[in-house]
């Protein structure tokens, strides 16, 4: 089989590649992705020299670049998208123009070549929000309610990849999934910003109350869900991926100092996010019963095997802080290929 997965260079998309030439080495995978500043072509160290192993720098809302791609392909994982709200709330530009646009291209180009399976990847953000007191759920036939460019531009993706589905019959599975966490994460997101501040004595900080909840779900347990997605999901389908396991963001970050053995005064409250909700909550009955699949690591396990990494890889973080880690794809692929 040949599979291309796009954004495969990004933080789930890379565990993804990771995992899937390991353990398929008799499928060929092509990895594009346009190496944005999230983009780290040092994720993929492991997998990179192997022979079922191919990169290509290109940008999905690229036609030709697509066409081309997509080439004889088997199967599409589409990972690649702009994704941190805080950065779509001060820009939303690129936000539509890889999410929906990208998106746009990307089936089109997968419509023409006559890809046998696309999975498509979402979030649970395009549901909307939940209050705190609720005990409600959002699940495959929840509504659309998107409350931020980040989810709204994924929430059209969503609606495109359908209306492709369902006017041109394109074989499409949808995963919804929660917040991720693990090794790679690029470190302004909540999680490794928290780790790598903690590390270095620097305050963290906390938007509002730090009373908003999520769901974390080990981004090695999101690469596993992807796979038997490909291997067992209906064609039509969506299935939500997440743990129902549910924290406040404070208690996340509390955990943190805990295990780095940090004191509570380095978390320092900010002014809350513009339009920040309150809750998710996703009901994965559907992937667990169907799909059988089931996440390896509850969240304290996890947690503390992701501080670990952190903590032995202190050159990967910093040079991505610095922005260093860009120079990676210079060294390694331009002046190779001179």
């Amino acid at each position: 089989m040949k599979i291309a997965v796009t954004g495969g260079a990004g933080f789930i998309g890379s565990a993804f590649v990771r995992h899937w030439v390991k353990n398929h080495p008799q499928d060929q995978l092509i990895n594009i992705d346009k190496l944005t500043y999230a983009g780290n072509l040092e994720n993929l160290k492991e997998v990179e020299k192997n022979q079922n192993y191919k990169f290509l720098k290109a940008d999905i809302a690229d036609t030709q670049a697509m066409l081309k791609a997509l080439d004889k392909v088997d199967t599409l994982i589409n990972f690649a998208a702009e994704s941190h709200v805080d950065r779509s709330i001060t820009d939303p530009n690129p936000f539509i123009e890889t999410n929906i646009k990208g998106t746009a291209v990307l089936l089109e180009a997968a419509r023409e070549n006559k890809v046998k399976k696309i999975v498509h990847f979402s979030t649970d953000e395009v549901f909307g929000a939940l209050s705190l007191d609720s005990k409600k759920k959002f699940n495959a036939t929840t509504a659309h309610n998107p409350r931020s460019p980040y989810a709204a531009s994924k929430a059209a993706a969503e609606d495109i990849a359908r209306a492709y589905a369902n006017t041109y019959d394109l074989p499409l599975i949808i995963l919804n999934v929660s917040n991720n966490y693990g090794p790679f994460h690029f470190p302004e997101k909540l999680i490794p910003l928290a780790i790598t501040n903690a590390m270095e004595d620097k305050e963290i900080p906390v938007y509002g109350d730090g009373l908003s909840v999520r769901e974390w779900t080990h981004v090695e347990d999101t690469a596993l869900a992807t796979e038997v997605a490909i291997a067992k999901g209906v064609i039509g389908e969506t299935y939500l991926i997440g743990t129902e396991e549910e924290l406040p963001n404070i208690q996340v970050l509390k955990k943190i100092l805990k295990i780095l053995n940090k004191p509570e005064s380095l978390l320092k409250t900010v002014k809350d996010r513009l339009g920040h909700d309150r809750r998710y909550a996703l009901d994965s009955s559907k992937a667990r019963k169907e799909l059988g699949w089931s996440q390896k690591y509850d969240f304290d396990k996890g947690l503390a095997m992701t501080v670990e990494w952190f903590k032995n890889n202190t050159d990967w973080w910093k040079r991505v802080k610095s922005g260093s880690y860009q120079d990676y794809y210079k060294q390694q692929y331009e002046v190779s290929q001179e």
